[in-house]
């Protein structure tokens, strides 16, 4: 899971710098993608020496979590911006659902892995 968690913090990291490019460098809200991609791209590291995994990847599912329900809202606009809907702040409205599909898939595959985990350790 240190490698998926390096993989998605570079893809959050993208995202957050491409959306603040996007944007002519005005909003710096847009860089929020790139600070959480940043966060789990340490963790991942971290997460890299077995001492630390455990910690590192709790850690880092935790702030998948935020990421995930931070930018949720922009998730359940998305319907009215794909419906021809005016919403404010479009481009905002699809960096927030690339970042709820993001955070949400990369918290569903670490519990995928701690539960695998739990299940494949031998009982006390």
């Amino acid at each position: 899971m240190a490698n998926t968690t390096l993989g998605f913090g570079i893809l959050l990291l993208v995202l957050g710098v491409a959306g603040y490019a996007a944007s002519g460098g005005a909003s710096l809200t847009a860089l929020i993608p790139a600070a959480l991609g940043l966060v789990l791209l340490l963790l991942g590291l971290v997460a890299r020496d077995p001492a630390r995994r455990k910690l590192a990847m709790h850690i880092a599912v935790v702030v998948g979590l935020i990421g995930f329900l931070g930018s949720l809202p922009g998730l359940l606009k998305l319907p009215a911006l794909l419906g021809g809907q005016p919403v404010a702040r479009p481009a905002a409205v699809l960096a927030q659902s690339l970042m709820a599909a993001l955070t949400g898939v990369f918290v569903a595959l670490c519990v995928r892995s701690f539960v695998l985990a739990r299940r494949s350790r031998p009982e006390a």
